[in-house]
């Protein structure tokens, strides 16, 4: 009798999941990475960001606000940007421990309060709360899906990046 070995699970290639795994524990320095983006105004308000050899993810604002709406706003990026973060949490984790994805979708909102950003008033700019529905469907046991559910939060770059107060330099050169 011959044993078969999964290789790939959610689409999620196990072996290299792995590896990246056994690389950092045989050499922790491993695990500090640098991420980066180089954005370029285009005009009005809209701008592209350059992420490594892709293209330029656009961004512009709607009409309400000035913009042409030729592509999404950058708030609406950020909880894109967090929907994504989670997608990619769930499909790793949910690989990594043997759990199948059926189908995830996440919908997420943001509440802001334009005062700040429009210069009618001081105080934070920024999402007061973000909202996030996750629709799992797994033919795994209810209670894999929710540890699955708080690994996931646990592990959130994104998410851990929203929920705490991480220093921001921007200088002006």
């Amino acid at each position: 009798m011959t044993q078969q070995t999964t290789t790939q699970l959610n689409d999620v290639d196990l072996a290299a999941v792995g590896s990246l795994v056994e690389g950092i524990q045989g050499d922790p320095a491993k695990a500090a990475t640098t991420w980066a983006a180089h954005v370029t105004w285009d005009g009005g308000f809209a701008s592209h960001a350059r992420v490594r050899q892709f293209d330029g993810i656009r961004s512009d604002e709607p009409p309400a606000l000035g913009g042409g709406d030729t592509a999404p706003n950058p708030v609406e990026q950020l909880l894109g940007a967090l929907g994504n973060c989670l997608a990619v949490g769930y499909a790793a984790n949910a690989s990594v421990a043997g759990v199948p994805i059926d189908a995830l979708s996440i919908d997420l909102q943001g509440d802001l309060d334009l005062h700040v950003f429009l210069g009618l008033k001081e105080g934070h700019a920024g999402f007061d709360t973000i909202r996030a529905k996750v629709t799992l469907e797994s033919s795994a046991p209810r209670e894999q899906v929710e540890q699955l559910h708080a690994r996931v939060l646990d592990s959130s770059p994104v998410g851990h990046t929203l929920r705490s107060a991480v220093p921001v330099d921007i200088t002006l050169v």
